[in-house]
């Protein structure tokens, strides 16, 4: 039986991305491709592209002939030191593979692009809360705002639609992902639990206390599939996280239970200065266990998770758009961490 769903997957190998490619595959009748810059294992049932969306001429090689794709999910993402330059580079690889798609497959059906905290402003300081899809845009540039006007320039007169949605800290596995907030806290746990040192808050009193929330890669994957097939999403933005918010100061010993260690009192610690040292601990930790051979410097990114733990202000966003339009999906934040943390033993990222 043909499929009667063609979806590419760009950025594949990032968090979201490979969610978003293991959801559209196990939907029926469902082909799926999943674009990356390199190689690396891939969900089942996908088949990878490899191609550099930053190069319009090997998109047009790639994909100028992949006819019959109906729809398109845009999770990748180039990092730059400006942000002028992260805009310029992030509108270029979307605005390549649409154009270059939609010529080649008249089938296009729907786009769905993520943006994120950004949107609000989350990494400039505190900002008003609970965000709101239709709160007034910052001052540009703004990465997400300039890809989302290229898509709506580009949509006039076209029979395809796009839906915009916005998580927050997505929690899922990727190989070689660094910004990953959950695999940061389950080797930082990893890494204090060898040292025989108790599990301690690393970021600051105020982040410590303020309202948080996460978003579980497998419901933004679920909702990328909603959006593709559902008219009340078309052309419209929705905040997706797991749909409750919690503090660290009460997160934190739950934590510390997951991974059967003790909890002592936060001290605020770089990670970006502190962990730099432990690559040599970590392959002794992954020779002992018989882990993956990832290379210390690609799995984690201490810088982020610093900003996470020392953002000393709430971050809140209402998904009640979402869920008047028929996304109603939630997951307790402490379930979808315990499920994260065991899913990572179990392929032996960590003991």
């Amino acid at each position: 039986m043909s499929s009667k769903s063609v979806v590419i997957v760009a950025g594949v190998h990032g968090v979201s991305g490979r969610a978003a490619a293991t959801a559209w595959a196990n939907t029926r009748d469902t082909k799926v491709y999943g674009l990356s810059r390199r190689s690396a294992d891939l969900p089942e049932y996908v088949e990878g592209i490899t191609v550099d969306l930053l190069d319009r001429q090997d998109v047009e090689r790639k994909l100028g002939e992949l006819d019959g794709v109906t729809h398109l999910v845009f999770a990748a993402y180039i990092e730059k030191a400006t942000a002028s330059e992260r805009s310029r580079v992030n509108v270029a690889i979307l605005k390549h593979l649409v154009e270059v798609v939609e010529v080649a497959s008249p089938a296009l059906n729907h786009v769905t692009f993520y943006q994120g905290g950004k949107a609000y402003g989350s990494d400039l300081g505190p900002f008003k809360t609970p965000v709101r899809e239709d709160d007034p845009r910052l001052m540009p540039p703004n990465f997400y705002y300039d890809q989302e006007d290229v898509l709506r320039r580009q949509q006039v007169g076209k029979s395809w639609h796009w839906t915009a949605l916005r998580p927050e800290a997505i929690i899922g596995y990727a190989t070689g992902n660094p910004m990953n907030l959950g695999v940061a806290i389950a080797v930082y746990a990893t890494i204090s639990k060898a040292l025989g040192i108790p599990l301690r808050f690393p970021g600051s009193p105020e982040a410590y206390r303020a309202l948080y929330q996460a978003s579980s890669a497998d419901l933004l994957a679920a909702a990328t599939v909603w959006a593709g097939f559902t008219p009340a999403a078309r052309d419209e933005i929705f905040n997706i996280t797991n749909g409750d918010q919690f503090r660290w100061q009460y997160m934190w010993p739950r934590i510390a239970r997951m991974f059967e260690m003790e909890i002592a009192e936060p001290v605020p610690m770089p990670l970006s200065l502190y962990m730099t040292d432990k690559a040599e601990l970590w392959r002794e930790i992954a020779t002992r266990y018989g882990l993956l051979d990832i290379p210390y410097e690609k799995l984690v990114s201490w810088n982020f998770a610093d900003f996470i733990f020392n953002s000393g202000f709430d971050n809140v966003s209402s998904t009640i758009k979402a869920r008047k339009a028929g996304f109603a999906d939630c997951i307790d934040s402490e379930e979808m961490l315990r499920a994260f943390f065991v899913s990572l033993r179990d392929r032996k990222v960590i003991p």
